[in-house]
């Protein structure tokens, strides 16, 4: 999996550090026997009267090997934990293999891109023109990134949030959801934030992090939990602020509402048994196609190759709605099935009907 990806070098390197732990651990249980040896020795010498002073010797000498020993032991398993959490998930079989988006396959389109017979303005032309957004004021309060919009924009950006979460309650059953929008370190790390993405991301001075999404909170509503089987699937939903700090957009999407440290999203996000995941990934995307369908936008699903998936997917697809200001499609939804990945970062399973053992849940999530 990790070959796919273009990581062969990392496996090697857990591979090496498994090999060495291994070793580690030998010593330090052939150090166990022999002191247990020394001390089984010592029992039988006492027994018959005879001096043990040596032996005793022996046992305290292996005491300082053994805490030595298990100190490696320890250093090595905080380094194979560390190298294993900043490895990504394993793509699916039927995600495509391909070293960047350019690899990417296109699954199906629905409407057609509408045909002017006058050159199409940028979203931020019409805005500004018509005193609605603005950047400028944005930049006086908070600096580059943000934008005010006021009136009709503003009542705009909070009925399309409506309607979108409406529409995820009603028709997608999903449970609409308010959630904290600031995480604890271990709630970043379970939805596979933490620890490569930090940069990514806004941290508050009492260290908790402003959410990049809704994913976030809600996957994390079944952390450390677990759910019964009768109770699966889990679908919720919640429009939040998020926040990004963007930090490798230099230079693009200079201008328009791309790429902002802040904006407000609708995200589902479903739970499930293992074997419901493929189903759920198809019914997920096709509940965030439906608001485009009913907003009668252009646009097509791509399924995302081995070198464009996110660290914690296994399998993506993407939304991209059809720009005419840009002549182009741009990614305005991805729906990604995390199989397992996010459930053993969270601890979070469930116990099947009829079975004594836990299972790990299966997430996913999309942009509605």
């Amino acid at each position: 999996g990790m070959l796919r990806r273009g990581l062969a070098q990392q496996s090697a390197g857990v591979l090496a550090l498994d090999s060495e732990r291994r070793g580690v651990q030998t010593a330090l249980q052939d150090l166990l026997a022999q002191r247990n040896a020394a001390s089984r020795a010592i029992g039988e010498v006492k027994a018959r009267g005879e001096d043990t002073s040596a032996l005793m010797a022996d046992v305290a000498g292996h005491k300082d090997s053994i805490r030595v020993a298990e100190e490696n032991e320890r250093d090595v398993t905080g380094r194979i934990e560390t190298l294993l959490a900043g490895l990504p998930n394993i793509p699916a079989a039927d995600t495509p293999d391909g070293g960047d988006e350019s690899a990417n396959i296109e699954v199906r389109q629905w409407g057609s891109a509408p045909d002017f017979d006058f050159p199409a303005k940028e979203h931020f032309d019409i805005g500004e023109a018509l005193g609605l957004m603005d950047f400028g004021k944005a930049a006086k309060i908070s600096g580059s990134r943000f934008v005010v919009l006021t009136g009709a924009l503003a009542r705009l950006s909070r009925a399309l949030g409506a309607f979108m979460l409406d529409l995820a309650t009603s028709d997608g059953g999903y449970e609409e959801v308010v959630p904290p929008i600031l995480a604890r370190d271990a709630a970043v790390f379970g939805t596979g934030n933490l620890p490569k993405f930090g940069d990514d991301l806004f941290r508050t001075e009492d260290g908790l992090w402003l959410i990049p999404t809704a994913e976030v909170p809600l996957t994390n509503l079944v952390r450390e939990r677990i759910v019964n089987a009768a109770d699966l699937p889990l679908r919720y939903t919640a429009l939040t602020p998020c926040f990004r700090s963007e930090a490798g957009a230099a230079g693009k999407d200079t201008r328009g509402m791309f790429r902002q440290h802040q904006f407000d999203k609708v995200e589902i996000v479903s739970i499930v048994a293992p074997e419901e995941a493929e189903a759920e990934h198809e019914r997920l995307t096709a509940c965030a196609e439906e608001v485009l369908r009913r907003l009668g936008i252009h646009y097509r699903v791509v399924a995302l190759c081995t070198g464009d998936l996110s660290f914690a997917s296994r399998k993506t697809y993407d939304l991209e709605v059809w720009l005419p200001g840009q002549g182009r499609y741009r990614e305005i939804s991805s729906c990604s099935n995390f199989g397992d990945f996010q459930a053993r970062r969270m601890r979070a399973r469930f116990r099947p009907e009829g079975e004594k053992g836990t299972r790990f849940v299966h997430t996913l999530n999309g942009s509605a």
